[in-house]
C-alpha cells in the first residue's frame, strides 16, 4: 500500500510540475529541426562572443576566449563529462570525439594565462585563432 501511495505521489508531482511536457515538447522540437535543443541559443551566444573581435580593447578579446572556454565547459558538464575542471574534463576526451583535442588543450593552457597573469599580452590574430579552435570543438560535438 506504501509503495503504491509513493508511486501515486510520484505520479501527481510529475504531471503537476510540467517536467514531462516540458521533455515532450524538447524532443518535438529536436525531431523536426534535426539539431539538438537549446542549439539555436548557443549559436547567439557564440556570435555575441565573436563580435567581441570586432572591438578594439585587448580586454575585450580576453573576455571572449573566457566565454568561449566557459561554454565548452557547459556543454562537456551537460554531456556528462565528469571532473572538477575543463582540464579534467579535456583529459576524458580522445581525438576521436575532439580532432582538435590537442590545440584545445593548448588553448586551455593560454586561457588559463589570461585569468591568472593580469600582465599576459593576447593579440588580435591570437584571439581569433583560438576562437576558430573552439569553434571546431564545438562543431565536433555537434552544438553549432
Amino acid at each position: 500500500i506504501l509503495a503504491i501511495l509513493f508511486l501515486a505521489g510520484i505520479i501527481y508531482f510529475l504531471r503537476a510540475s510540467g517536467y514531462l511536457q516540458i521533455r515532450f515538447w524538447q524532443d518535438v522540437i529536436e525531431f523536426f529541426t534535426y539539431k539538438p535543443y537549446g542549439v539555436e541559443k548557443l549559436a547567439k551566444k557564440w556570435q555575441r562572443i565573436k563580435s567581441r573581435l570586432d572591438l578594439p580593447s585587448e580586454a575585450e578579446h580576453k573576455l571572449a576566449i573566457i566565454e568561449a572556454e566557459d561554454i565548452l565547459d557547459g556543454i562537456l558538464k551537460r554531456m556528462g563529462y565528469s571532473g572538477e575542471t575543463l582540464g579534467d574534463r579535456l583529459k576524458l576526451l580522445t581525438s576521436a570525439q575532439l580532432s582538435n583535442l590537442n590545440q584545445l588543450l593548448e588553448a586551455h593552457k593560454i586561457r588559463n594565462n589570461i585569468i591568472y597573469d593580469p600582465d599576459y599580452r593576447l593579440s588580435l590574430e591570437q584571439a581569433k585563432k583560438l576562437l576558430e579552435i573552439y569553434e571546431k570543438a564545438f562543431q565536433d560535438l555537434q552544438a553549432l
